[in-house]
């Protein structure tokens, strides 16, 4: 094994260390205790890990194909969707309406049966793989569309940002039977768990952090195949991959399938934890947001992605409440700081400190 593996293993093992064992257990500690977690601690990093996934997923594709999706947000929302209609199977009569299969805000439209598409969705099992497989489905219709006709840079990026935002529109109208304006909320349990309950949020936090260490080792291991090999290559001359007899289809297809079907996990295990999802998920720009996770913590990385969601989205949560009429000029100008003066991000310049301290040793 070479030190950069080793150091890699090491410090895998520490960060899972202090996610699953560490954190899990200062949340155990008496109240009044100096170390203890608080309890709304859980679901506020549980959220966070959901969005260190999104921003993994959006960093497999912009990072080592060059494909800059500014509609990934629609993905996590459809991921989240997905998932929030078995909670909502869940309620049963224990709705406002007391209806015992339809959601309360259908029996409100006066809807007199539950629609086509919702069935299936009181299995758990169909909800999780629904939530993976409606994202990978229309990354792959949209990406082959897309990748067959060669559209590429700019003009990929502005169809994705259109698709969002179609599909919020969308999301928006009543008919749709996914709740309007509203979404999907008020849900009451999780596999028979009280989803309110102390431990069944611990629970999904340690699930969360479970399933983004595994999607971040499947990432690495996709870009240190060869196929990881062609992305970079893509991503720096398309032309002479295809040159090379290369089908730059098909791997850009993969890849961004692949990164959708993440993406919609990240969302299905966000909502239980927020307890809502709505059309505002699928807003442009959100997606644009989490292009500056990846910016901001170093784009092609995948261990930048995780750095940029977790410290954006901790300063959102502190700024938006000590000067929340502040944090949109924060969040630009925090971008317009990394892309001029750190275009590595957060990771460039801990690599930059390094090579000095090996200089200044040598």
């Amino acid at each position: 094994m070479s030190l950069a593996n080793e150091r890699f293993w090491i410090g895998f093992a520490v960060v899972a260390a202090i996610l699953l064992v560490v954190i899990p257990g200062l949340t155990m500690l008496p109240e009044g205790h100096l170390l203890r977690v608080p309890d709304y601690w859980i679901p506020l990093l549980g959220k966070y890990l959901c969005f260190a996934m999104l921003a993994l997923s959006l960093d497999l594709v912009w990072g080592y194909a060059g494909i800059l999706s500014l509609g990934h947000g629609a993905f996590f929302a459809l991921g989240g969707y997905a998932f929030g209609m078995y909670l909502m199977r869940q309620i049963g009569s224990r709705g406002v309406y007391g209806h015992p299969v339809l959601p309360d805000f259908m029996v409100f439209l006066n809807w007199k049966e539950l629609p086509w598409y919702w069935q299936g969705f009181d299995q758990f099992w169909f909800a999780a793989l629904m939530a993976m497989l409606v994202p990978g489905l229309l990354a792959l219709v949209f990406g082959f569309l897309a990748f067959r006709s060669r559209i590429t840079g700019v003009y990929l990026s502005i169809i994705t940002q259109a698709l969002t935002f179609a599909l919020m529109l969308a999301f928006f109208r009543n008919d749709m039977g996914f709740g309007g304006n509203n979404g999907l909320t008020d849900f009451k349990e999780i596999l028979g768990f009280d989803i309110q309950a102390r431990s069944t949020r611990l629970g999904l936090y340690l699930v969360s952090a479970l399933a983004l260490g595994a999607t971040f080792l499947l990432c690495r291991w996709v870009v240190g195949t060869k196929l990881g090999r062609v992305l970079l290559a893509l991503r720096d001359a398309e032309s002479r991959v295809r040159f090379l007899g290369y089908s730059t289809t098909d791997a850009k297809l993969f890849v961004f399938t692949l990164s959708a079907m993440i993406a919609g996990l990240a969302g299905a295990l966000y909502v239980p934890q927020v307890g809502i999802i709505n059309p505002g998920e699928f807003s442009p720009a959100n997606s644009i947001e989490v292009a500056i996770w990846v910016a901001v913590g170093g784009r092609g990385t995948l261990v930048g992605a995780l750095l940029g969601a977790g410290a954006v989205n901790a300063l959102k949560t502190w700024l938006t409440g000590a000067a929340p009429e502040l944090w949109l000029f924060a969040l630009g100008a925090l971008f317009i700081l990394v892309t001029l003066a750190l275009p590595r991000g957060l990771v460039g310049l801990a690599r930059w400190r390094r090579a000095i301290a090996a200089r200044s040793a040598a």
